[in-house]
């Protein structure tokens, strides 16, 4: 079938680099007028240059050796080929195609690789069967290349002899792909590393340390929603987040999750909301003005279920830890299945999967959330990169209480991500825990024990007046105070006080905040 492509200059807000035409999914989503964001679009120019393939303000423009015939054959073995492998486009594309069209692409090469591709990826993500006998014996051909993309083991597929090394599942499957960023962090196996950290200092200090990163982190993860950890809720969040990867990931365990943050249920409904959720204003007169919609009530369970059943896939494979949580995480707070504390549980999310997946020390929590708070523009840029394009193809209307109503089925714009950059934050964040925060902590508490013992050998003072003076120092920039001298430490004379201060600046001497 002739493709039909209309002679543009822009393609979804975006103009065409100069003398270029669409191809790929490009191409068949402009034909078919299909509803969802193709986030790196292609196309071909009508000049030849040397490197053949340039990147150009988010084009990937391909010279003119690469041009290609304008029929749906072309473009889908195009896509295929030399894209990035985007399996919402590829589902909206296949349920827009008559399925003639497909018979014939398949049948016309029903035993090369990229036709047993699309096979395969026709019935797994439409679970329509087509009406072609089981592939003939021919070699089994990976879905992904696992040069460009982290893979499972796979399950072959006997019908189409292709191997399906994905994620997850046709209801919910993250895309990871191999960068640069990600495999520099792959080499620098850092949860070694912690643990050699820690293998050299008393479980006593160990578990001192981890107990103040863990109240660094949850402080750290209220802050980013502008919120503090309230003081009548802070020992149960605590113990509650201490137990991450102890149960396995169920519907019931997020739900316990959530009733230990949201005590207060009579203005917050408890387990999945029944109504819409945005992020983002609203206008003078309360019209909701959002930034990113969450999925529809009615699409929530099955959502929340495919993303357990592909964490359980996931776990059980070899899959990097950090990635896994990326994938696990950022999926569950695109879908927002709550009507509030989704962020929480999704920072939650990443220390239960690294529990599980055993990549840190035992009873250490790293403090990612303190790291995210830090690097707060990114963390956003991250999520809003995924969002933002998503919006588009989400029609609300605004509700009488001030909310949103979908009034479309966009469930699979949350089953199907690309999850790289969001992988590379989150590793860069555990990065920063592991070489800077956990070491930093250790560290301080060794400073302090220092401190402490050369204070009791100098003066008698009360073990909790000990530790504030140091704390009160490490406020002032190591100096005490004069309100502190002149109110707590008043029945100290100045020679004791100088020589307390020496003692805890010897102690601190060279010490990184």
């Amino acid at each position: 079938m002739k493709l039909v492509i209309e002679k543009t200059s822009v393609f979804q807000e975006k103009y065409l680099p100069a003398d270029t035409t669409l191809a790929g999914l490009s191409a068949l989503v402009n034909a078919f007028k299909i509803e969802a964001p193709v986030r790196s679009p292609a196309c071909i120019s009508k000049r030849r240059f040397k490197e053949s393939i340039r990147e150009i303000d988010n084009w990937k423009v391909f010279d003119n050796k690469y041009a290609i015939k304008p029929d749906i054959s072309h473009h889908l073995t195009f896509a295929i080929r030399h894209e990035n492998i985007d399996l919402l486009v590829l589902k909206k594309i296949f349920l827009a195609l008559p399925e003639k069209e497909i018979l014939t692409y398949i049948q016309s090469a029903p035993t090369g690789p990229i036709s047993r591709k699309v096979w395969f990826l026709y019935e797994f993500l439409t679970e329509q069967k087509l009406k072609i006998p089981d592939c003939s014996k021919v070699t089994v051909v990976d879905l992904l290349d696992k040069k460009n993309y982290f893979v499972s083991e796979g399950i072959v597929s006997t019908r189409h002899k292709v191997r399906n090394n994905l994620l997850g599942t046709a209801q919910f499957c993250p895309i990871v792909r191999r960068t640069e960023i990600l495999e520099s962090f792959l080499s620098e196996q850092l949860s070694d590393k912690v643990k050699t950290i820690l293998s050299k200092i008393s479980p006593q200090l160990v578990a001192r340390a981890a107990s103040f990163l863990l109240l660094a982190d949850s402080q750290a993860s209220f802050a980013i929603e502008g919120e503090s950890l309230p003081r009548n809720k802070e020992e149960r969040w605590l113990r509650a987040i201490q137990q991450v990867g102890r149960h396995k990931l169920t519907i019931d365990e997020l739900n316990r999750l959530h009733d230990i943050l949201i005590e207060d249920h009579r203005f917050i409904k408890r387990e999945f909301r029944n109504e819409g959720v945005f992020l983002g204003q609203r206008s003078y007169d309360g019209i909701p003005l959002p930034e990113f919609i969450g999925a529809r009530p009615e699409d929530l369970k099955e959502l929340v279920e495919a993303l357990i059943e592909t964490n359980a896939l996931m776990h059980n494979s070899s899959i990097d830890a950090v990635i896994q949580a990326a994938a696990i995480a950022f999926g569950f707070v695109y879908i927002h299945p709550y009507q509030d504390g989704n962020g929480r549980l999704h920072r939650c999310l990443i220390h239960h999967v690294l529990a599980e997946k055993k990549f840190n020390a035992q009873g250490v929590i790293f403090p990612v959330s303190s790291v995210m708070l830090k690097q707060i523009d990114n963390y956003r840029e991250v999520l809003q990169n995924h969002t933002a394009p998503l919006m588009p193809y989400i029609n609300w209307a605004p509700t009488n209480k001030g909310n949103v109503e979908v009034l479309n089925d966009t469930s699979d714009l949350y089953r199907y991500f690309d999850c790289t950059q969001a992988a590379e934050f989150l590793y860069s964040c555990v990065k920063e825990t592991i070489e800077k925060d956990v070491p930093n902590e250790l560290d301080y508490l060794k400073r302090h024990d220092k401190a402490m013992k050369d204070i009791a050998n100098s003066i008698e003072m009360p073990d909790r007046m000990v530790e504030d003076f140091i704390m009160f120092m490490r406020q002032n920039n190591w100096q005490l105070s004069r309100k502190r001298r002149e109110n707590e430490f008043k029945k100290l004379t100045d020679k004791e006080v100088t020589e307390l201060e020496e003692i805890v600046q010897n102690a601190f001497d060279g010490f990184a905040e």
